[in-house]
């Protein structure tokens, strides 16, 4: 154990509390927080924390807390208490690296789910949960999604976001130039000028980019017309739309990897 924090006002408090709080703040530090034994200890399998916060009584409980890695940091009840993002806090915080990477440092080989302005992070930590449970390579964000490092994304996502290849990219059209550099076709998700799912049955099997738009307004114009191909979900009559995550996913399965 390297050190002891009981006061609220703590340097230290007040930084992860920041991490929490703003994703400038987490962009600049290149580091994001999690929350609870289950979401560290997942992360933690694949990536070693840089510290690790508990309380005295989640080491009792937990006292595999000791075989992680990272610095070890004691925390008051009361701490644990002003960190936590979570109704039920178990005492338990960890601070992990981000890896997000520009599109020039990745090959587009593969099977990808590229997000245009999607603002929930709720979605965004599902569709990354989901992208990982299919055998997807990797995510790029376009545009101003919202940040898949914030607790609620991280939560989300089970802790999935560490497998999977994540990318920044400032238009569809960047990405789609990228894609096109190993032949990997783009599929949009849109509910007009679109084919019906079962439609785009060639487009299984094979190295393939899903696109997948805003919660509220769906796509850009311009993200659509660089598609190589739209698609739509069958649905009953009087249903107009699913929610992003849940179309998304159902795409992600149609076109699986496993």
């Amino acid at each position: 154990m390297d050190l002891h924090i009981t006061s609220r006002e703590n340097e230290r408090v007040k930084w992860l509390c920041r991490l929490r709080d703003s994703a400038s703040f987490r962009q600049r530090e290149q580091c994001y927080l999690a929350e609870g034994l289950r979401l560290c200890r997942d992360i933690a399998h694949v990536q070693q924390p840089v510290e690790l916060y508990y309380t005295e009584k989640a080491m009792m409980q937990h006292p595999e807390l000791v075989e992680m890695g990272g610095r070890h940091i004691c925390i008051s009840d009361g701490v644990a208490d002003k960190i936590s993002d979570t109704k039920n806090p178990q005492g338990i915080f960890g601070v992990f690296g981000q890896n997000i990477q520009t599109l020039d440092r990745l090959c587009s080989s593969g099977r990808w789910l590229i997000l245009e302005h999607l603002q929930d992070p709720a979605n965004i930590g599902a569709l990354l949960r989901s992208a990982a449970a299919f055998g997807f390579d990797g995510v790029v964000f376009c545009a101003d999604c919202a940040d898949p490092y914030s607790p609620k994304a991280v939560r989300a996502s089970m802790g999935m976001l560490t497998r999977l290849k994540l990318a920044k990219a400032d238009t569809v059209a960047q990405t789609s130039r990228w894609l096109k550099k190993e032949h990997v076709p783009l599929v949009a998700a849109a509910l007009y000028h679109s084919v019906p799912l079962d439609q785009a049955e060639s487009w299984r099997g094979q190295n393939v980019a899903l696109l997948i738009g805003n919660e509220g307004n769906g796509l850009s114009e311009g993200a659509v017309k660089v598609a190589d191909i739209a698609v739509r979900i069958p649905m009953a009559n009087g249903v107009e739309s699913l929610n992003a995550a849940v179309a998304g996913s159902v795409l992600l399965w149609h076109f699986r990897g496993v």
